[in-house]
């Protein structure tokens, strides 16, 4: 699945750098490192969930301006308002077309600029 998001985020009109994480405490430990314009996660990931490092990045005065989109198997209305509620900017439910994640990357990415 990460590589399908690579792929898809690859595909945006401006050059960007990607840093993967395999779980979330390897994000946690990857934010301080460099600076990033988007966070994409999946809620479903060991160690450190994906609601978990929304939190913590939206607690985070350091981080808490990076839009945030959660991409998850987890459909229901349920988990994609406690996610929002968590503080991600966008949910999308897995599988997903790759047109639709370079379309919500893109409107995060340009409000994010806006400010």
């Amino acid at each position: 699945m990460r590589s399908l998001v690579v792929s898809a985020l690859e595909a945006l009109d401006e050059p960007i750098r990607i840093t993967e994480a395999a779980s979330g405490f390897e994000a946690l430990r990857a934010l301080p490192r460099d600076h990033y314009d988007l966070i994409v996660t999946d809620i479903n990931m060991p160690d450190i969930n994906g609601l978990e490092l929304v939190s913590f990045v939206k607690r985070n005065v350091a981080y808490r301006s990076i839009p945030l989109l959660i991409i998850s198997t987890e459909s229901s209305e349920r988990d994609r308002l406690r996610g929002l509620e968590l503080g991600a900017d966008a949910y999308l439910v897995k599988p997903f077309e790759p047109g639709d994640l370079l379309r919500l990357a893109r409107e995060l990415l340009a409000k994010a600029r806006e400010g």
